[in-house]
């Protein structure tokens, strides 16, 4: 690889680097060629950018952006590694876990998630990946959680036997007119009788 081809990969990189916020890196380093494109094809299905680097590249193109940030990855950065980059911090996992399922197999292995700034060292870390909430399922929660005591009103007000709601209606409307009548006779009786 020709310095201008290996600055080429390192801007590249860096892009990817900038746009998202969560990456993955895996070893995918005992993956025949066919399990490799079968994980690039679920990757590219679920919208998961999957890339293949050189370390050396790879920490290049990060240091170059802030290497105090990602300090941290430096360390995983051994043997083959694939990254994956996604806007949604869940779905590299699920791809991971349901492609080893398939494979009854441990790779690709899970080296190192970068997510929101968190580093998740080690493949011990999949399994609690998959189970973090995107952000829509969180406003969803928030929206449920919000909803209820309005729906348990409502719902009591709608389960609210009809006797009940019956006397309720004709207790006021009966108060109501009645004043009026009684006090009415008597402003009447009393002109009359002078």
């Amino acid at each position: 690889m020709t310095k201008e081809q290996k600055n080429e990969v390192i801007e590249v990189l860096k892009g990817k680097f900038s746009q998202y916020s969560n990456f993955y890196i895996t070893d995918t380093e005992s993956l025949t060629v066919e399990q490799v494109t079968k994980l690039r094809r679920a990757c590219f299905d679920k919208n998961v950018e999957m890339k293949v680097a050189k370390n050396t590249l790879i920490k290049k193109a990060l240091e170059a952006l802030d290497a105090e940030k990602y300090a941290g990855v430096y360390d995983s950065l051994h043997k083959v590694t694939a990254l994956m980059f996604s806007e949604n911090p869940k779905e590299p996992a699920v791809i991971l876990s349901s492609f080893r399922s398939e494979a009854k197999n441990e790779k690709p292995e899970l080296k190192l998630a970068f997510i929101n700034g968190d580093l998740y060292a080690g493949d011990n870390q999949l399994a609690a990946l998959v189970k973090i909430k995107t952000k829509n399922e969180l406003i969803g929660e928030v929206i449920g959680l919000l909803l209820s005591p309005i729906q348990r009103v409502i719902g009591a007000l709608q389960n609210r036997p009809e006797g009940d709601a019956q006397a309720a209606a004709e207790a006021p409307a009966a108060e109501s007119p009645a004043a009026p009548e009684a006090n009415a006779p008597e402003a009447d009786a009393t002109p009359a009788a002078e």
